[in-house]
């Protein structure tokens, strides 16, 4: 997602409205709804720090997490043949096909190329 905001270590989307000529978005990685919007891309910014400061300070006073919880699994698609090419490898290297899995989820996220740009062997499912 290239179309983004950053703030307090909160992400959030950015869109436009042709019909109705706005700016808007929304907060991503949180279990609430959190909009925002304004008429030019100023006004957004502003919206959206005001909305990740309000969502703070609401969650603050609810006790609540602000973020996210994850349960730390999740589900990925793949084409057959990598699955296959995946598992051989892993094999290969004596370690679960899960182990190899997370090595390569570190790598991309630690080799920085994660951040701005997409991995060169994403597969399109």
């Amino acid at each position: 997602m290239k179309d983004v905001l950053t703030y307090k270590e909160f992400i959030g989307s950015v869109h436009f409205s042709a019909e109705d000529e706005v700016f808007y978005g929304k907060l991503e990685g949180i279990d609430d709804l959190a909009t925002f919007e304004a008429k030019d891309v100023v006004g957004l910014k502003k919206a959206f720090e005001k909305t990740v400061d309000d969502y703070i300070e609401l969650c603050s006073q609810s006790g609540k997490n602000a973020e996210k919880s994850y349960k730390g699994s999740f589900n990925v698609r793949i084409s057959p043949e990598l699955h296959r090419i995946a598992r051989r490898r892993a094999t290969q290297l004596g370690i679960s096909l899960n182990q190899l899995v997370l090595a390569a989820l570190e790598h991309e996220i630690n080799s920085g190329s994660a951040q701005g740009s997409s991995p060169a062997a994403a597969p399109k499912n």
